[in-house]
């Protein structure tokens, strides 16, 4: 076959590369992260970075770029539904926390507390996670640095874009 025609840009190859991959990818992914609708997405989602890459990708390593790709989306999403639900949780708690304030007091609270979560949910993930993780879980730089196989400059870094983000949505933290 003509060079053209075993791009992974060619719409048919692509199409059977699809269609002799995507399932058993699917599979990987399920057993893997444990959840099939999520998997089905994540599928769709490497085909698609696959095929918006296609000039960089020969055939010949597109089933490596795939698997590649798709178990990074994974850990991604896994990532991002940790620190979701740990905000989550922090915000229940403080919902569920009594107080003898004034009405006023509770009142404005709520508020601060409503501004403070959509600023954190708006963080992107790895400054979220950071942030999360020192401000609520109060781990150190360096452990957060540990659990994230990276340097403790990165996480000072990092915390420092997020609460300069922060700042500018709500106010002094």
């Amino acid at each position: 076959m003509p060079e053209s025609t075993q791009s992974t840009c060619n719409e048919k190859v692509f199409d059977d590369f699809f269609r002799s991959h995507s399932r058993q990818l699917r599979s990987y992914l399920y057993y893997k992260f444990g959840d099939l609708e999520q998997a089905e997405d994540m599928v769709q989602e490497a085909f698609i970075k696959l095929w918006n890459h296609c000039a960089k990708v020969p055939i010949e390593k597109a089933k490596s770029f795939l698997y590649t790709t798709a178990t990074n989306i994974g850990i991604s999403h896994k990532r991002h539904e940790t620190v979701k639900f740990k905000h989550k949780n922090y915000i229940k708690q403080r919902k569920s926390d009594t107080t003898n304030e004034s009405p006023e007091f509770v009142m404005l609270e709520k508020e601060y507390m409503e501004k403070l979560k959509e600023a954190i949910a708006a963080l992107p993930d790895r400054q979220r996670e950071v942030f999360l993780l020192s401000r609520i879980d109060k781990k150190t730089y360096k452990e957060i640095a540990a659990l994230s196989n990276v340097s403790v400059k990165a996480i000072e870094k990092l915390m420092h874009k997020a609460l300069v983000s922060l700042r500018k949505k709500i106010g002094n933290i």
